[in-house]
């Protein structure tokens, strides 16, 4: 999908929110590369890579300027801004990782930097 969008395909990781999370949340076909550049981390990572982060990390996501906050509490209780990541390591092809989060992710002033 990233391919017909400004963001064309590349290495990155995706934050999946389930099927119930997505039918409750605004999002258009009109904001849809907005939403999905917002769901991705530009590097590939696993669930064992995230695990290295300390809790209160900040890594980007693939908007500008919006920033990820990373609370590790172990593999069972393992949060993305306000996401429980789920179910880890869905798909693992050598290009593109997604794991499953319970939540649309949300960014506030605490997750940008400014330029």
């Amino acid at each position: 999908m990233l391919n017909a969008t400004s963001q064309p395909y590349r290495m990155l990781t995706f934050l999946m929110p389930s099927d119930s999370e997505l039918s409750a949340s605004p999002i258009s076909i009109d904001h849809l590369e907005d939403f999905l550049i917002s769901h991705a981390v530009p590097m590939p990572l696993l669930l064992n890579d995230f695990l290295h982060f300390p809790t209160g990390s900040l890594i980007p996501s693939g908007v500008e300027n919006k920033m990820i906050r990373i609370n590790n509490r172990g593999r069972a209780n393992f949060v993305v801004n306000n996401a429980h990541i789920v179910t880890p390591n869905i798909c693992q092809n050598s290009y593109i990782k997604c794991h499953g989060i319970d939540a649309v992710i949300k960014y506030d002033n605490g997750s940008s930097i400014s330029s």
